[in-house]
């Protein structure tokens, strides 16, 4: 008798929640959007009321699609948008800010200045495995410590609480009694050393953050709370959690050391498992805990590009170059195979390995010849050019990945997903269930309560959709990319 197992997928864009079997089947799912807002120029803020009563929504509504009940679920896993921030009242729980999202890049000249330091960019880099940049939480609890009024005198006086999203759910879900994270999601927050596993006091106070407000760390699979009975009218254990793009690594069954995935959701992600050591980059990725499980952390090289499906939506949304971003995949086929344009979709600066939260997005090569499909094409391959630009970076660290697992919603984009295979040279793998990210949430959960019996297990579950082979001439590739590399240096010179 198969056990039922409910992951919750929280994103930038909406909340989901599936509903899969101990065989590794996916039962139901239930979506529902959450929509950014941009308050100034190069800010990006959610409403964590949303955020919430999305996440409600979609339980209530992927365990009516099931036809099951509550109780009838054997444990609850989450994955979250990872470095969103969020402060929220101890007694009350309401938050005292908006949730500022991964995207946000308010905090640039605060990280710049950090930048200048050499012996505190150091420290950084050494304890956490990451750079001083507004993509982190860090310097975002910090500024709303420091502009929402009277709030650093209530952090002081221990009545408020910083979590990622992942810890406001479980706080929320709990109804109020369990205040945690996982290692996945510290490791994003500039303040938890990576080797010793804990939160860094030093790092506390660069950043000028008290302790108090800090969540407890826990291993991805753990008890983490159970759900409030008045919630679903059952006590179900939240057993698993990890930030998207760890849990992706979970989900597509990246266990041994080489094996890399990429997410391909409002950003883009690639992750590659380096085992129980962890890789210092010359070239600006990022180490990270990969995930953590019974105490033992699997560590992993990542590179993370700010636009990806993000991009795709503001062609449509923005511009209105298309009414549905599905059917950019014909419309690109349909583009010229010599088309020389390039679209840099800056509009948050530049991640991984660039790091330059003052550049911004710029379409260059346009002639009067140039229309929609050309454009169309140039925002999916500039999807393939930043994952290219990481694969670069993991190269000149001396690893090279031969197969690229991939996932997330660009995956089902063939025209994406073959143009990806060519332009970096390497077999590209799609798994039959794309919703990775929530499949390794769920994996986790089922881990810890034994649904699962082993990450041997999970390996067998993982099964290939479609194979991606790259056909391009490498002298074509690099032709393209080249051309990628010149666009992306004249807008960083602006």
């Amino acid at each position: 008798m198969p056990q039922y197992i409910l992951a919750i997928d929280q994103g930038t864009t909406s909340s989901r929640s599936i509903i899969c079997s101990s065989h590794g089947e996916m039962i139901a799912m239930d979506q529902h959007p959450v929509t950014p807002s941009c308050p100034e120029n190069g800010w990006v803020e959610q409403d964590p009321e949303a955020i919430w009563q999305s996440v409600l929504s979609s339980l209530k509504g992927v365990l009516a699609q099931a036809t099951l009940s509550a109780a009838q679920i054997h444990a609850i896993g989450i994955t979250n948008q990872r470095e969103t921030t969020l402060v929220w009242n101890r007694d009350t729980g309401s938050p005292v800010y908006p949730a500022i999202v991964w995207q946000d890049r308010r905090t640039a000249d605060t990280c710049n200045a950090i930048a200048d330091d050499p012996a505190a960019a150091d420290y950084i880099r050494a304890t956490t495995g990451l750079l001083p940049d507004p993509y982190f939480s860090a310097t975002k609890v910090a500024w709303i410590l420091d502009n929402v009024p009277g709030a650093r005198a209530q952090a002081e006086a221990g009545e408020l609480l910083f979590g990622t999203v992942d810890s406001f759910l479980i706080w929320r879900l709990s109804g109020g009694t369990s205040h945690v994270t996982d290692a996945t999601n510290a490791s994003r927050t500039l303040l938890f050393d990576i080797h010793k596993q804990c939160w860094d006091q030093k790092l506390l106070d660069l950043f000028n953050i008290p302790p108090a407000m800090l969540p407890t760390v826990l291993d991805c699979a753990d008890q983490f709370a159970e759900l409030d009975v008045s919630l679903l009218g059952a006590a179900i254990p939240v057993t698993g959690v990890a930030g998207d793009q760890q849990a992706a690594l979970i989900g597509q069954a990246c266990f041994e050391p080489g094996m890399t995935k990429s997410t391909f959701g409002t950003g883009g992600f690639m992750m590659l498992n380096t085992g129980t050591t962890p890789v210092s980059s010359q070239h600006r990725l990022l180490t990270t805990v990969g995930y953590r499980l019974n105490g033992e952390v699997t560590y992993a090289l990542e590179g993370s590009i700010f636009m990806a499906g993000a991009t795709m939506q503001w062609l449509r949304d923005g511009l209105k170059l298309l009414d549905n971003v599905a059917d950019s995949a014909q419309l690109a086929l349909d583009a010229p195979a010599d088309s020389s344009v390039y679209l840099i979709p800056a509009f948050t600066g530049l991640g991984a390995p660039y790091w330059d939260p003052q550049a911004r997005g710029a379409i260059l090569g346009l002639t009067r010849d140039t229309g929609i499909k050309e454009i169309i094409a140039a925002g999916l391959l500039s999807v393939c050019y930043q994952t290219r630009d990481l694969q670069c970076a993991l190269q000149s660290d001396g690893v090279s990945p031969l197969c690229l697992r991939v996932d997330g919603g660009m995956a089902s984009n063939d025209y994406l997903m073959k143009s990806l295979a060519d332009i970096l040279g390497v077999t590209v793998t799609r798994p039959e269930v794309t919703e990775t990210t929530a499949l390794g949430a769920a994996f986790l959960a089922g881990l810890q309560t034994g649904a699962f019996t082993s990450m041997n297990t999970l390996t067998q579950l993982w099964q290939c959709g479609q194979t991606f082979e790259p056909t391009m001439p490498p002298s074509r590739r690099d032709h393209l990319y080249a051309g990628w590399k010149s666009a992306v240096e004249r807008i960083r010179c602006c």
